[in-house]
């Protein structure tokens, strides 16, 4: 872990008193975990979700851990349950400060074919659990906003450059990042600041479904100027900051942790 628990005591309640809902992990390697973990040591409080019963017996002991008030199902494509985590929300805490949403999904045969063959069926749930879901939760988390807030989603690379096996995932992450940038357009007036994180491959039971991925992380590291991946906490450290009230003047930004990789040709 890059940050040592003495290192963080400059900070230490930076987040103090924020409350906000961490949608995507899956177990402790998750980047939402990383996010979480990080925000709970600055102070926040996080509501935390799992996808079914099957993750919930992993998810659950790192909820408690976080001390987490909030531990509720959530699978963006069951009708309903969307709408009950944040009904649940409104009732246990009236308002909200931040969202991170970290999911992401597409069906195999799709992920590890051409964009060019791409099915109709797959393109429309990778979008819809990959991007849509992130403008349902934005107009969810709106009304309770109402002090401002921050919302954060989790990008790649792959949306801007063509990362070799990738494939449709591509696209899919672009779309969410031109989403990001027109709900910061849509939600800046209301003090709710929007932005798009792009950390470098990280070794996520999601990204081990990439064919290649062991490659792709040796390429990784062999072409960010650090010379290394970053770690899950490194994100959740820049998440902290773009929550906090030090980054009120930033939205719309997509913002890359990937130890430079991105900036080289």
């Amino acid at each position: 872990m890059v940050y040592q628990e003495g290192q963080m005591d400059s900070i230490r309640n930076i987040l103090a008193g924020k409350k906000g809902l961490i949608v995507g992990i899956a177990n402790e390697n998750s980047i939402a975990y990383g996010c979480a973990n990080v925000l709970h040591q600055l102070g926040a409080q996080c509501a935390v979700t799992y996808l079914n019963d099957k993750a919930e017996k992993y998810v659950r002991p790192l909820a408690e851990g976080l001390q987490s008030p909030l531990i509720l199902p959530l699978d963006v494509e069951q009708p309903g349950q969307l709408q009950k985590v944040f009904a649940e929300i409104e009732r246990t805490w009236g308002s909200l400060d931040f969202i991170i949403h970290s999911i992401a999904y597409c069906p195999a045969e799709d992920l590890h074919g051409r964009v060019t063959d791409c099915s109709l069926e797959g393109f429309q749930q990778a979008m819809r659990v990959s991007c849509y879901s992130f403008i349902e939760m934005a107009r969810l988390a709106e009304p309770l906003m109402k002090n401002g807030g921050s919302l954060i989603t989790m990008s790649y690379y792959g949306a801007d450059k063509v990362v070799e096996h990738y494939n449709i995932m591509g696209p899919v992450k672009s779309a969410l990042e031109s989403v990001s940038r027109y709900l910061a357009n849509e939600l800046g007036p209301k003090r709710i600041r929007v932005h798009a994180v792009s950390p470098g491959p990280l070794k996520t039971r999601a990204a081990s479904g990439i064919a290649h991925f062991d490659q792709l992380i040796e390429d990784a590291i062999s072409r960010a100027p650090q010379n290394r991946l970053v770690e899950i906490e490194e994100v959740g450290m820049t998440c902290a900051f773009l929550i906090s009230n030090a980054a009120s003047g930033l939205t719309g930004q997509t913002i890359y942790v990937d130890g430079g990789q991105h900036i080289k040709a």
